[in-house]
């Protein structure tokens, strides 16, 4: 899940300052959040969803644990997602 969230972060043009003062958390601590230090609280992926206009379900479908009845379509939905958000950064780093 962690990098689905910065991927959401860097796709909305965010900068992690930004995002950690809409959440009301640290800049470091979003970054242990963002590199899979420190898991994220129902309560501040709650905070997450409401910035990016989204909910929570929605960005559990990042999450890699899944059921084995469908969890291999869900994980390649969500890889190919992931695979477009990181060619989006890209770009966008390329374009700074």
């Amino acid at each position: 899940m962690n990098d689905a969230l910065r991927l959401l972060r860097v796709f909305n043009d965010m900068k992690s300052y930004e995002l950690a003062e809409k959440l009301e958390i640290s800049t470091s601590y979003l970054s242990e959040i963002e590199k899979g230090k420190k898991k994220i609280s129902i309560e501040l992926l709650d905070k997450y969803a409401s910035v990016f206009g989204t909910t929570s379900s929605a960005l559990f479908a990042f999450v890699k644990e899944y059921d084995k009845k469908d969890g291999k379509i869900r994980n390649i939905f969500r890889n190919k997602i992931i695979d477009v958000l990181q060619n989006v950064e890209k770009y966008a780093n390329e374009e700074s």
